[in-house]
This record gives C-alpha cells, sequence and structure tokens, in this order.
C-alpha cells in the first residue's frame, strides 16, 4: 500500500526555520513555569487533597505532549501547535465543517493564552512592588482593587518582553534559554531540598491525603459533593498542568521538525510532570496543617515562605532571590504567551478562516502583526487586575481547543492509518485521546460552571460566572471574524487578483 505522505493536504505556515529542539524546549517552559501560580492555590484550597488530582491532570498533560509529538512530525509545515493539526483530521470526511474547526480551535487556543501575558505581569508586578515598597493603592473597575503602580509595571514588562519577541525566532530562544535556566534551576532545586533535609518536612502529612481542614480526601466540601469539587478544581488545574504543550508551536520552526518533536515533547512533558508533581508535595510535607492558615499561607508570598523554612529566616537575600526567580520565570511565560498563540493566528489567517493581515510576516520571518494583536489585547486584559478572573475566562477557550484536536488524532489514526508517521505512538493511544477528549469536555462544561460558581475568597465571596460568560462571547466573536474574511476580503481579494496568464502558443500550433 502507498505511503500517504499528506503533502497536499493542508498550507503551511512559511515562517522561518531558524531553532532546533532545544528552542521550542525552553520557550515551551513557558507552559510549565505556570506551576508557580497555581502550586499555592491547590494545597492552600484541597490541602493534601490536591496532590492526587495535580498528579492524574498532569499525566494527561504528558500524554498531551506525546500526542502532539506525533501530530507535529506528521506536519511539520504547520505552525502555532495543537490547534493547526485538527483541519487535517477532518477535512477530507467534512471539508466544510473541517474550516470551522480549525479557525475555532486555534481562537479558542488564543483565548486561552493570551490571557497568560497580562496575569502574569500582575502577578509579577506584587513581588516588585512589594520588593521596593511601591504604594497598593489603586482604583477598582470591577471586583478587584489594581494597584497603579500594577498597572505601570504589567504594561511596561509586557512591552519590553515584546522586543525579542518581534526579532524572531533565534533571538527568542536565546532569551528564552536565559529565563528558562534562571526559572527552572532554583524551581527544581525548591521541589527536591526537602528531600535532602530531615528536618524540615514531614511525610506523614501526605497519609489519607486530607482535605486542608483536615477531613478525609472522600469528604464532601463547599457544599459540593467531593468529586464535584475535584472536577471544579480541575477546571482551574488544567489552565495551568496541561500548558506543557506550549512547546508544539514552535516545532514547525525547527530546522529538523521530524526529530526535534520527539525530543522536545518528551522532555517538555516528562519536566512538567515532574514540577508538577513535586512542587505540591513538598509544600505539603513541609507546611502540612499550616496551609489552612492563610496568614501563613498567603498564596502570593508561600514561595518565599518555603524558601525560608527550609533555609532559615535570617537570610534576607533568600527572600529577594526567590523574588526575582519568580518575577524571571512569568517573564518567561509572557514571552510564550505573545509568541505561540500569534503563530494559530498566523495559521488559521493562511488556511482562510480569519482576516489577512494576520498572516503577514515582518523581515525578521515571525507572524509581527498577530503578535502585536496579542500586545494590545493583553494591555486591555491587564485592567481587570486579577488572577481568579482572568482564569475564568482564559481557560473557556484553552480547554476547549484539545477537544477537537484529540477526536482528530483518532480520526487520522482511523482512516488515514498509513498517513507518513515520522513519530508513531502505540495503536492504543487512539484510545487514549478519546478518553481525555471526553474526560476535558467534562470538567470544561460541568467543572468550569462549578469552579466559577463557587465563592471566592479573593473577590470578598463573590463567584466568577461573570467572567466565564465573557470568555463565551469572545470565544464565540470568532464567526464575525470569520464573516468578514469569506464575504469581505475574499470576494475583494478575487477581484483584485490579476488574471492568468494565458498559455503560449508554440509556432505551427
Amino acid at each position: 500500500m502507498a505511503v500517504d505522505s499528506g503533502a497536499p493536504d493542508y498550507e503551511g505556515g512559511g515562517l522561518s526555520r531558524e531553532t532546533n529542539w532545544w528552542g521550542a524546549f525552553v520557550i515551551g517552559l513557558a507552559g510549565t513555569i505556570l506551576v508557580t501560580g497555581i502550586a499555592p492555590v491547590m494545597v492552600t484550597s484541597l490541602g493534601a487533597a490536591a496532590i492526587p488530582v495535580m498528579i492524574l491532570i498532569t499525566i494527561t498533560g504528558y500524554m498531551l505532549c506525546l500526542l502532539l509529538a506525533e501530530l507535529s512530525a506528521m506536519m511539520p509545515e504547520r505552525t502555532g501547535g495543537s490547534p493547526t493539526y485538527a483541519y487535517v483530521a477532518y477535512k477530507d470526511k467534512w471539508p466544510r465543517f473541517a474550516k470551522h474547526v480549525n479557525g475555532f480551535t486555534s481562537w479558542a487556543y488564543w483565548l486561552g493564552w493570551f490571557p497568560v501575558a497580562p496575569l502574569n505581569m500582575i502577578l509579577a508586578s506584587f513581588y516588585i512592588s512589594e520588593k521596593f515598597s511601591l504604594s497598593t493603592s489603586g482604583f477598582t473597575p470591577i471586583h478587584t482593587p489594581i494597584s497603579y503602580w500594577t498597572l505601570v509595571i504589567s504594561i511596561i514588562g509586557i512591552l519590553l518582553v515584546f522586543i525579542p519577541a518581534w526579532y524572531g525566532i533565534r533571538l527568542g530562544a536565546m532569551f528564552a534559554t536565559v529565563l528558562g535556566l534562571l526559572s527552572m534551576i532554583p524551581l527544581t532545586l525548591l521541589a527536591v531540598l526537602p528531600l535532602f533535609k530531615p528536618s524540615s518536612r514531614d511525610f506523614g502529612n501526605l497519609s489519607g491525603f486530607h482535605q486542608v481542614d483536615g477531613s478525609g480526601f472522600f469528604t464532601n466540601a463547599l457544599g459540593h459533593n467531593w468529586l464535584v469539587i475535584y472536577v471544579a478544581f480541575s477546571f482551574l488545574l488544567t489552565w495551568n498542568v496541561i500548558a506543557m504543550e506550549a512547546a508544539a508551536c514552535y516545532i514547525g520552526e525547527c530546522r529538523d521538525p521530524e526529530r526535534d518533536a520527539k525530543i522536545a515533547m518528551n522532555l517538555e512533558g516528562l519536566y512538567g510532570l515532574f514540577i508538577y508533581t513535586m512542587i505540591p508535595i513538598s509544600f505539603v510535607i513541609v507546611f502540612g496543617a499550616r496551609l489552612a492558615d492563610p496568614a501563613f499561607a498567603d498564596p502570593k508570598t508561600i514561595f518565599s515562605t518555603f524558601a525560608s523554612h527550609i533555609f532559615g529566616t535570617g537570610a534576607g537575600w533568600l527572600d529577594w532571590l526567590i523574588s526575582i526567580m519568580l518575577v524571571v520565570a512569568l517573564s518567561l511565560s509572557v514571552l510564550n504567551a505573545i509568541m505561540g498563540s500569534a503563530r494559530a493566528l498566523h495559521q488559521m489567517s493562511i488556511d482562510g478562516e480569519f482576516p489577512r493581515i494576520f498572516s503577514s510576516v515582518n523581515k525578521h520571518g515571525v507572524p509581527g502583526f498577530s503578535m502585536s494583536f496579542n500586545v494590545v489585547c493583553s494591555i486591555l486584559l491587564v485592567f481587570t487586575g486579577g488572577a481568579v478572573e482572568i482564569y475564568s475566562l482564559s481557560n473557556v477557550g484553552y480547554l476547549a481547543s484539545f477537544i477537537p484536536v484529540l477526536v482528530g488524532y483518532y480520526l487520522l489514526r482511523r482512516y488515514r492509518p498509513d498517513m507518513r508517521r515520522p513519530v508513531r505512538l502505540p495503536e492504543f493511544f487512539k484510545y487514549i485521546a478519546l478518553a481525555m477528549a471526553i474526560a476535558y469536555f467534562v470538567i470544561w462544561i460541568y467543572g468550569g460552571l462549578v469552579y466559577t460558581s463557587l465563592p471566592n475568597a479573593l473577590l470578598n465571596g463573590s463567584d466568577t460566572r461573570i467572567y466565564f460568560f465573557i470568555g463565551w462571547a469572545i470565544l464565540l466573536s470568532y464567526l464575525p471574524l470569520y464573516w468578514y474574511r469569506v464575504k469581505v476580503e475574499d470576494p475583494k481579494h478575487a477581484k483584485e487578483a490579476p488574471p492568468p496568464e494565458a498559455p503560449q502558443m508554440a509556432a505551427g500550433d
């Protein structure tokens, strides 16, 4: 049987190939480093009960990385990562539907990733303001008080990180390497140091995986069944722990994507599995019941408290070091938020589902307009002012974007088994992909509604359902943008395009 290369099935992104597996890996660390935001929230909300939930969801993140390694090596010309692989899976059986799957997944992915930039710069501004004793007085546009310094630091930070993103993947990868190493090394040390200092930890804190109030793992909480609560917190969790898939956004810019996909995605998944498991475990074995005390275990400062507990409170330099590490780590995630989802917008524009200007490439070979669009949207989102608001609207898109891709993986395995696969997983992975699609769908719809209806301490007991529905409104805004492309731009482009030249007739014909 002839081997199907898949080459005629899609258009490539056309971006410069100037990096390798290391570049994809270090920029993709932006997803792994989101542990700095989620681990403190999970352990202070659920206690040791958060550990099994985090491990289970993180394992699905690693599985996702393996699936994307196969897909990205199959379609190395596609750029933008996960959402751009769905089109090829659906186009043969449902060609008209496939275009909307392609556009929807890319737009949903954009909604999931671009808010990482404002969110992480807001978090970074907290550390910077605290270290330099800047005023925290501000105003309250919706729920969350926003310091004027938070606005200034966040906007300046986003603009500064935009500079290496604009100047191409090579500079972006070099910048990410520096930021990645400066954040990976301290994070890894924090994850393992309690293992080498017996006096600092108690493994008994893990026994029974009790909730933060000391009740059992299977105890109902917050007026809900225990399983409902864990599904609800999985909505928050998935926004973070599956984000290690971000490395796939850059496989199309690797010089040897068929080789680099396997290396980058495996490394990203394994390191993510390690860090998302060990950081919360370390918090629990060191702090134990004190996680229930918000005055002691404040999610915003828990890393500094943790380091002081390990090294001693007398080292003032340590608090500065941890703060610097966290700001560096958060900046790396901002870099990927600007760069990664811009690739998805670029590819969907090339595929015909988004305004043409998003397919433009600057002189450095990167999608300059798409990244500029991300910067503008990120600055606007800074004014919401808080993490829980951004989590709630962003994950409406992020988690949804993987469902068509996972189903698409199953379709490709079933209906195009002979398509060329430089990276090939065992056949049973197609059923793993389907199971993950179902699980993510339940977490996305049911878990999202429950989580955003829970009273949030950071919002004075208010819920975040309004942001959940704002996320839906942004997601549905894909439709008018698609309409503008196909009803306005495409007919105009067809009229302005020069007619094809008539073939030259040979003498004597």
